[in-house]
């Protein structure tokens, strides 16, 4: 697989960070805001604070503006319009949908970016804060995917032509990718420390003076998971948020590609570390789909540490993952 790579040192030091006090790291800054339909937030050095933030924010609102199928006017939502139609697009969309389509052959599909019909459907027709908790039950039958196939790009003129009735939705690699592409933003300014966080799906550059780690907080169904991260980026697939009821079916947004509903696993979600935020998110959201065995199974052949949650409360980790982190307990299963 192309777009899995693993990483030839372990994200993860020994010996174990005790849990850690909840505090901002010393000499560290943080903010948020709101962009690609999830919160982002990052750490930087406060020296850096003002650069860094300012090119972590304009970074994100033109990935926003040219990839986010909210919006109307947005690059995406033309091209989606236009499908039937051979259309020329700019540098960043022909990449993002280039990555894309390459996840989706080097998984066999399981990532597939041509759903977007199916989440309308399904009631995932705006974003995550505006849907309603309950809605009708879809008219029409829900069609498996694999629209993807059929997708003709033509890199020297980055021309795309997408059959009548295709729908691209990135999902969480535009969100992976745009994190990685602001932390190489950031090194580009001469900026070496910093957390960039979009919604789960988080990159580490440096470490926080004074520390040999990050210590960064998972939550699980029942716990709360510290793992101490020294480089590399984890990202997160789960149906902890993002789920609704529609006709009376509980339904969430990790579509199966075989059937275009949501899949039926015994997972409650999946957390993967590698070298990129981008391989992590592709990662995270196959091993979701494949299930607890195929799942783990899926990431020891591509050395990929991680940690699966279960429907049951229980949890499992795979490949080098800390088995000994802190957690706090939370609630009751």
């Amino acid at each position: 697989m192309e777009t899995i790579i693993p990483h030839s040192n372990p994200p993860f030091p020994a010996p174990m960070l005790p849990e850690p006090d909840y505090v901002l790291p010393g000499g560290m800054k943080r903010s948020q805001f709101r962009a690609m339909g999830t919160l982002v937030s990052f750490l930087l050095p406060e020296a850096q604070f003002s650069l860094g933030a300012e090119i972590i924010r304009n970074l994100f609102e033109y990935w926003e503006q040219t990839l986010s199928r909210f919006l109307p006017d947005s690059e995406l939502s033309q091209l989606n319009r236009l499908a039937g139609r051979p259309v020329v697009v700019s540098k960043l969309l022909f990449t993002v949908l280039s990555s894309a389509l390459e996840a989706a052959r080097s998984t066999n599909g399981l990532y597939d970016p041509t759903l977007l019909n199916q989440l309308v459907q399904l009631g995932y027709d705006r974003t995550f804060e505006e849907v309603s908790a309950q809605s009708a039950a879809p008219t029409v039958r829900i069609e498996p995917g694999g629209r993807w196939r059929s997708i003709q790009l033509q890199p020297s003129l980055r021309l795309v032509h997408m059959p009548v009735g295709t729908g691209i939705e990135f999902g969480g690699i535009a969100k992976g990718m745009a994190v990685d592409a602001a932390l190489a933003a950031l090194r580009r300014e001469k900026i070496e420390t910093a957390l960039v966080n979009a919604g789960g799906d988080l990159a580490v550059m440096g470490t926080p003076a004074g520390l040999r780690q990050w210590p960064i907080e998972i939550q699980g169904k029942t716990r709360t998971w510290v793992v101490p991260f020294h480089h590399g980026a984890l990202a997160t697939s789960g149906i902890g948020r993002r789920h609704w009821r529609q006709g009376g079916e509980l339904r969430h947004h990790l579509l199966d590609p075989g059937t275009g509903l949501p899949a039926r696993t015994q997972l409650w979600s999946v957390t993967v570390a590698a070298a990129q935020c981008k391989q992590a998110e592709v990662a995270a959201k196959v091993a979701f789909l494949l299930g607890i065995e195929q799942g783990s199974e899926f990431l020891r052949q591509h050395g990929l540490a991680a940690l699966l949650i279960l429907q049951d409360c229980s949890a499992r980790t795979v490949g080098p993952w800390p088995q000994e982190a802190g957690k706090k307990e939370v609630q009751q299963c």
